[in-house]
Order: C-alpha cells, then structure tokens, then sequence
C-alpha cells in the first residue's frame, strides 16, 4: 500500500511529548509569559503614577494558555499548562493584597479554564486515538485484499502502486493482481463504484473470484463471465465494477476491458492507448467482451491504471497521462517509474486527489531461452485437430 498523499496524525505516546503536545506546550507557555509580561508592565505603570486604583488587568487572559495548549497537547500536558497558570495569576494576586478580591476572581477564572480545558483535550485525544486505530485497521483490510506483487511476474517484471486520496484510511474499492498460470500471465485491475468498507468487500470478493477463474478458465472471456456472475450475486442494481484484464502468453498480449480505462502500451518512445475493439459494460451488466491482442516487443511497458488518474486535475486540467507516461514511465525499473508517475501526479493535483488511484507497469523483456512460444488462450482448442 503506497500513497504519496497523505499527512499523519500527531502520534500519541511516542517518546515524551507528541509533536503536537510540543506545539500546544511552546505556544501555551509563550502566551503565559506575554500575558505576566503585560501584567507586570501594568502594575509598574500604575505605581509610578502612585495609582490606588487595582493594578490587576491581565490575570484573566492567563486562561487562554489551557485552552489553547488544549488544540493541540495531550490532556495531562494541559493540565500542567493551566495549574502554572493558576500559579502563576495566585502569584500576582498575593503580591497586590488591595486587590486581593478582582485578582480571586481572575485566578478562578484560569481555574475554572484549566479544568474546562483539560476535559476537552482529554475528549479530543480519545478520538484521535479512536481515529488513528480506524486507520491502522483499514489500511490492514486493504493489504489484506491488495496483496503485494512482482517483482517478477512469470516472464515479466512487474510493479503495483495504491494512492489513496485520503490521508485518514487507506480504504476504496480500486483493485489489482497479477498471477503466473497455466494459460500465461495473467493482470487485473479493477474500481468499484463507491467508497468505504462495501467497496472493499466487493473488491476482496472480485478478487477471490478471478484468483481462482484465473487458473481453471483457457478464455479471458469466460473469466468475465465467472467475475460477472460474482459481482451480480452480491451488488445492487446501481452497483457495478469496472475491470481490465490481460494476458501475456509467449509474447502475445490480450486484453478484454469491461468499462475500464484503456491500458496505454509504451513502445520506443511512444504511447499507444489499447482501445477494446468493441465498448463493454462493466461487471454486474452482463458484458460482452472482444478482446484486443498485440504482439510484444522486448522492453515493452504496459500501463494499467483506475480512472483516478484520468480524472486528476488542477485548476480544471487534466493530468496529461498520455503526454508525460513515456518519459516518467520508461527509466529504470518498474518500481522507478511508478515512483515517478506518482511524484509527478502529486506535484500537478497539489497534494489533493478526488479518487484513488490504482497503478500497475509491466515490461516485457522477451520469450525465455529455448522455451517454444505458447498458444494464447483464445486459441486453445482451436489449434488441436
């Protein structure tokens, strides 16, 4: 699970002071010492003017410290802010006994705060805690049904990348896998309409479904029929996946797309978007699928992506996918170039995505030493006679 956009919660109990206790801490105490600072400068003014007047201003803004260490600390951090404070106002209160009553009930007042202050902190801390396991435990459901793939692939090198758009939980309904089986290498990648947990379940079950059809099925087009009969059984009637499959055997690629973003092929140099010969629906309506085929080229990449990627944007452009994939795609490794995509893909949204976005490079290095090329598997059966 990788997702270059994403900013972490302050971690609670990590060392002495979380970094957001350090801030609340040094904001509080800064705002502490300019609140005595103000108070003394007051009642050395009045005492110069011989004033017998009170002198106690400022005592009441000394509750500002709890509550504004209670943004950011921890309840406990809080609580040592607004008993110094409190200290701090019974301090000044003692020194002016004229004003013994005002400066009583300034001091209560910052009494009054920390206690308010602190419970709130403690409150906000709790759902923090609260928000921060949601996110640990949707991230593992997520790698629990997006398991790690490649480096290697059968013949090919491949490489698997997830950007969430979220920066609390790693959680959506985009899907990968790519296995090694009897009818070549086979891919999917796949997004399920919606969001949330219902998306994740329709996922796991998509992806159980094809890592089994996957290795039984010789036909592409009987794998979209056993996923779609899959989906059909546990969606609504407004529920549907859309999904891309393909298969590399012997340096044939075959591609079937129900609903799905076209795969883009890089070839020296240039990007060719895969188009399906014939438009699909996606899985839950029953699609009829054509697959495309293509002959592979040694170092050829392929591109397997979710509609989040077509759809990132800033200031109403859209990321130019086609325009860049060559040069952010086609350097070093697989891994290097998803790096790359997604650094790019980062730095264009500003850090902000409307969709998760699902990514899979594949390359092809060329047919093993001395092994004969395989029969696709559209061909299987029609070649026995």
């Amino acid at each position: 699970m990788l997702s270059g956009i994403r900013t972490q919660p302050f971690q609670l109990g990590r060392g002495p002071l979380s970094p957001g206790s350090r801030a609340g801490l040094g904001a509080a105490l800064a705002l502490l010492a300019l609140v005595s600072a103000m108070e003394l400068a007051g009642r050395a003014s009045s005492h110069r003017a011989g004033s017998d007047g009170p002198t106690s201003h400022y005592l009441a803004l000394m509750a500002a410290a709890p509550i504004l260490a209670a943004a950011l600390a921890s309840w406990w951090v809080v609580l040592g802010v607004g008993v110094l404070a409190t200290a701090v106002g019974a301090a000044f209160a003692l020194a002016e006994p004229a004003t013994a009553l005002v400066s009583a009930v300034n001091v209560a007042a910052v009494a009054l705060a920390t206690a308010i202050a602190s419970a709130v902190a403690a409150v906000r801390q709790r759902q923090a805690e609260k928000i921060a396991e949601l996110s640990r435990l949707a991230s593992v459901a997520q790698q629990a049904v997006l398991r790690p793939i490649g480096p290697q692939v059968g013949t090919l090198a491949v490489a698997a990348r997830y950007i969430s758009s979220t920066a609390r939980a790693e959680i959506g309904g985009d899907l990968y896998e790519a296995m090694d089986t009897p009818y070549g290498v086979r891919m999917i990648i796949g997004d399920v309409r919606g969001k949330g947990l219902d998306a994740v379940r329709l996922a796991s079950i998509v992806l159980g479904s094809y890592r089994h059809v996957a290795y039984e099925r010789a036909d592409l087009r009987a794998v979209v029929t056993d996923l779609d009969r899959a989906v059909a059984r546990n969606v609504g009637d407004e529920d549907f996946v859309t999904a891309a499959l393909v298969e590399e055997r012997g340096g044939t690629l075959t591609i079937v797309s129900c609903g799905h973003p076209s795969p883009l092929l890089l070839r020296r140099g240039a990007v060719i978007p895969l188009e399906p010969p014939a438009p699909a629906p996606p899985l839950g309506f029953m699609p009829v699928v054509r697959p495309r085929v293509e002959r592979l080229e040694p170092g050829d990449r392929l591109l397997l992506f979710t509609d989040g990627l077509g759809e990132a944007r800033r200031d109403g452009e859209f990321f130019p996918t086609a325009d860049r994939a060559w040069r952010l795609l086609g350097h070093g490794t697989v891994a290097d170039g998803l790096a790359s995509l997604e650094t790019a893909l980062v730095e264009w949204v500003h850090g902000r995505l409307d969709d998760d976005i699902a990514l899979v490079l594949m390359e092809y290095a060329g047919p093993r030493t001395g092994v004969a090329a395989a029969v696709p598997s559209w061909e299987v059966g029609a070649t026995e006679s």
